[in-house]
């Protein structure tokens, strides 16, 4: 599963999660907690995110993460 801020594009992917915030490798999308905001550009909060799908409703099936 991957989230993108609409801010800064940031993207959390689960596969990677951010161990810089906490979130080991692994960590899915709704283990984060709903305060946490955006560790690029510190503007949007995780319900801001927007929820990366294919046309098909799945999420991308390869990480696609800035970091």
């Amino acid at each position: 599963m991957m989230a993108q801020c609409p801010e800064c594009g940031y993207r959390y992917c689960e596969s990677t999660a951010n161990p810089r915030e906490g979130f080991p490798p692994g960590t899915p999308w709704d283990a984060v907690p709903d305060d946490w905001n955006c560790p690029d550009c510190c503007v949007r909060d995780k319900v801001d995110f927007l929820i990366l799908t294919d046309s098909m409703g799945n999420s991308p099936g390869i990480d696609v993460c800035r970091k």
